[in-house]
């Protein structure tokens, strides 16, 4: 399992003049840190709108800085947005593949269709999301491989153009499809890209399923919509390592789990987002045709109590002020948490590498944790790379 960072560049609240200035200065240095030790993936979300919660609204620029900076860990969008209002996909196959020269051939590329608050922060219609998301999919990795691309549909009219640069890594840089549903695992699956997940909210028994549901997909995958099948599963958790388990929360672990958990639900909508899923996977398990491997995954779960941490959930997007610890101790017994000391870091780890995940993405700049922290944390992490990654 190759163990890899993800970052938001948060800047939680109160802020100070610079603040800002500051946190993409500390982002820099965790990168240049990472790549010194052994790290996979530096991977770089995109989120508009999103105040406290990330400054990462133009990914493209810091992953462009970060190709300076850095000289052995890949690069990873997790993930572009793809329907058009966003990012024209001429545009998206333009920046990667100028990216992948910069970087020497280091692009990871994921796309994900969004959410609610930013769709109409771009005046998205939600309907058209999926479309073009797939558009997108099926569009960029032609233009990366042709000499000459064309394309028409409702979306978009290209009439044999030649988009360059043409990326540095051949066929093109492997890409990946950000998901947070089973019906989107299985569309990465189908599609023959890899999935990005989370696991701060999910137990390893519900990710288990998730992974055997995309893995059953890529299985059926033949027509990819690149160049080949990137059959990967990547997760991201919460992870901070200290010399012990009481340093760690000393440094605040608890605060900080609980800050994400109720600003990303709030950033999110969440509520608003959760009735919309349950009314899609609701028509995909009764479609007369069995609602394929989404429809199995979820009629699996009809029977199922919902956990603590379900229970917990809902309570944070019903408004209720729920106690730090509480958050923090209701994630961590469901063991989707990584924190503690060097020998719990590494057995946590362990149990998702068990899982057959591929990459682990830690989420380490998160909340109010200091930057020295964040920085040890980076580098006691850094220590464990070898004996989890043994294929290098």
């Amino acid at each position: 399992m190759k163990i890899d960072l993800f970052n938001e560049i948060q800047n939680p609240k109160p802020q100070v003049e610079g603040s800002e200035q500051l946190r993409f200065t500390e982002a820099i240095e965790q990168a240049v840190l990472a790549d010194e030790l052994g790290y996979g993936c530096w991977w770089q979300v995109e989120h508009h709108g999103a105040g406290e919660f990330s400054l990462s609204s133009a990914p493209e620029m810091m992953l462009a800085a970060l190709s300076q900076r850095t000289s052995r860990i890949r690069l990873g969008h997790a993930a572009v947005l793809a329907p058009g209002r966003f990012n024209h996909p001429i545009r998206v196959a333009e920046r990667a593949a100028t990216l992948d020269h910069l970087s020497g051939g280091r692009v990871e590329l994921g796309l994900t269709r969004s959410t609610i608050p930013e769709w109409r922060l771009f005046g998205i219609e939600p309907e058209e999301v999926r479309a073009q998301t797939q558009q997108a999919f099926e569009m960029v990795p032609r233009m990366w491989t042709s000499d000459h691309f064309s394309h028409e549909s409702e979306f978009y009219r290209v009439g044999d153009v030649s988009i360059v640069p043409k990326p540095l890594q051949k066929p093109h840089p492997p890409l990946w499809q950000a998901a947070a549903s089973p019906a989107s695992f299985e569309d990465a699956g189908r599609r023959g890209v890899g999935v990005l997940g989370t696991t701060m909210w999910e137990s390893l028994e519900r990710a288990s399923r998730l992974i055997e549901l995309y893995r059953a997909a890529a299985r059926q995958c033949t027509d990819p919509v690149g160049a080949f099948v990137n059959n990967q599963v990547a997760f991201f958790t919460f992870v901070h390592c200290a010399d012990t388990d009481e340093e760690a929360m000393r440094n605040g672990a608890a605060a900080a789990a609980a800050w994400y958990t109720v600003t990303a639900l709030t950033f999110f909508e969440a509520a608003t987002e959760f009735v919309r899923q349950s009314a899609r996977h609701e028509k995909i398990a009764t479609a007369p045709d069995g609602g394929g491997l989404t429809g199995q995954f979820v009629r699996g779960e009809a029977t199922n109590a919902p956990t603590e941490a379900n229970l917990l959930i809902a309570r944070v997007l019903q408004g209720e002020q729920v106690p730090d610890e509480e958050i923090f101790t209701v994630l961590s017994a469901q063991d989707s948490l990584i924190v503690g000391s060097p020998e719990t870091c590494r057995r946590k780890l362990r149990a998702y590498a068990d899982l057959g995940i591929d990459r682990l993405m830690c989420l380490q700049q998160i909340g109010g944790i200091p930057h020295d922290k964040v920085l040890k944390s980076i580098r006691l992490i850094g220590d464990l790379i070898p004996e989890l990654d043994q294929a290098d």
